[in-house]
């Protein structure tokens, strides 16, 4: 495993007694919430849920950073206490209440990555909402995919990591991680193919 860029501020945090969201505490913090936000916003599918899982994810990281034993990468385990705190809450919610607006309001998120379209040219109005049309369906399509599948997407091609970090986050083996993306792929190609098609052939 390559040397964790993260060690040095995990063994300062360790030293110190968890509390106030300051020194160490509040640079780790600051070098992960982006990032942290960004996979809870993927899995959850909207912004209300994506802030609560956030939340979650920080307080367990920070009530149990001693005992992280650099095993994995650091960041391989923030990410796996994300996205089990973003299925979580998506499945608490799902129990309690109907599908939020949320889901296809707001497809912003820091960080995007390979499911945003972005373009930084001054749009027309119809360009504009043809793009967040399209945003929103690709959204929609990766909160259809099955929690497993949804997670292994987000991770892969959102955060853009390996399949051994992909591994690590998820405690899966590799042939695992390729399994699910194929077939995540699939499933991906089945919804999108035809929003695709309409979009860019109208």
């Amino acid at each position: 495993m390559k040397a964790d860029p993260d060690y040095e501020l995990v063994l300062a945090c360790q030293r110190e007694a968890p509390g106030a969201l300051e020194g160490d505490f509040r640079r780790l913090y600051d070098r992960f919430k982006d990032r942290v936000y960004n996979v809870c916003y993927r899995i959850t599918g909207n912004t209300t849920d994506a802030l609560d899982a956030s939340q979650e994810t920080f307080g367990i990281l920070f009530r149990r950073i001693g005992e992280f034993r650099f095993q994995s990468r650091f960041s391989s385990w923030v990410y796996r206490i994300a996205v089990n705190a973003s299925i979580d809450l998506k499945r608490r919610a799902s129990a309690r209440r109907l599908a939020s607006l949320d889901a296809v309001r707001d497809s912003a998120a820091p960080e995007s990555g390979r499911f945003d379209v972005h373009d930084d040219t001054i749009e027309m109005p119809s360009q504009t909402a043809s793009r967040r049309e399209l945003e929103q369906e690709i959204q929609r399509a990766i909160n259809r995919l099955s929690d497993k599948l949804r997670s292994i997407t987000v991770l892969r091609y959102n955060r853009n990591l390996s399949y051994e970090e992909i591994g690590e986050a998820l405690e899966i083996s590799i042939g695992t991680v390729k399994s699910r993306l194929s077939r995540a792929h699939e499933a991906l190609d089945r919804e999108l193919t035809p929003v695709l098609d309409k979009h860019y052939l109208g």
